[in-house]
C-alpha cells in the first residue's frame, strides 16, 4: 500500500481540517453545555426555599 502522494497538500497528508470545523463543533458544544448548566443552576436555586433567619 503506497502512502506517499505528491499531489496532496500538507493538510491533506496530515488529514487536517483546514476550515477548523472540528474546533467549531467542540467550542459550540462546550458553550451549549455551559449555558444549559447555568440555566439548570439558576432554576434550581430560584425554586429553593429562602433560609430562615435565626437571631
Amino acid at each position: 500500500m503506497e502512502t506517499y502522494d505528491p499531489q496532496k497538500t500538507k493538510p491533506e497528508v496530515r488529514q487536517a481540517d483546514t476550515r477548523k470545523t472540528n474546533s467549531r463543533v467542540l467550542i459550540w458544544s462546550m458553550l451549549g453545555i455551559l449555558v444549559l448548566f447555568i440555566i439548570l443552576y439558576a432554576v434550581f436555586f430560584m425554586g429553593a426555599p429562602a433560609p430562615e433567619a435565626t437571631v
